[in-house]
């Protein structure tokens, strides 16, 4: 069916990998994105990771790790917590780690991390984003507006068994997949707005 085609096609965003100026974790309670950024950083794809996150509005708390809780077990009271103890123990050298643990949504994440790289005085020509794959679109769309000038590269991890060849298979991801199609529309009206009249 050519609209799932077409849906799938605008929410999961990939690219292979390539050697970028730092690798961005937008927030989340999922081990596999800093796993993904640790296997990317150990390649010598990028120096540095910046994971973004406190946790979400809507909670007001980090919950659980959702994934891999066994493995990830410590006591974590922000997203950035959590992914910077993944990222850890898969063997990243905590000094390669920056630090953006304020952001309560992806907006939030996008330039919130442009504040903490403008403060490190960063030049950024190429940046790698780690997400979920059902929430690059979204991830594309914030970092694209955060950092206007510079080449993004998505290198997504599958999570709740969720990927480009199965969504629209499960109630799930069904649910999953068109929440991320309404939010690319209802979130970014005001923003394209706003920018596009500079």
């Amino acid at each position: 069916m050519k609209t799932i085609d077409d849906i799938t096609n605008f929410i999961f965003l990939e690219s292979n990998p390539k050697k970028a100026d730092i690798i961005f974790i937008p927030g989340g309670s999922y081990a596999e994105l800093a796993e993904n950024a640790a296997e990317l950083w150990k390649n010598k794809y990028a120096p540095l990771i910046l994971p973004s996150g406190k946790y979400s509005v809507k909670r007001g708390y980090f919950p659980n790790p959702s994934s891999k809780a066994e493995k990830y077990n410590g006591t974590y009271h922000t997203e950035w917590d959590f992914l910077k103890n993944v990222l850890i123990k898969n063997a990243v050298d905590e000094n390669s780690i920056l630090k953006e643990e304020d952001a309560q949504f992806t907006y939030e994440n996008a330039f919130k991390s442009r504040e903490i790289t403008d403060k490190l005085n960063l030049h950024i020509n190429k940046a790698i984003i780690c997400c979920k794959s059902f929430h690059a679109r979204r991830c594309y769309m914030y970092y694209q507006l955060a950092y206007p000038d510079i080449e993004i590269i998505i290198c997504p991890s599958d999570v709740q068994g969720i990927n480009r060849d199965n969504w629209f298979t499960t109630e799930n991801g069904v649910e999953r997949v068109m929440g991320e199609l309404m939010r690319c529309g209802s979130q970014l009206k005001d923003y394209i707005m706003e920018f596009t009249k500079e």
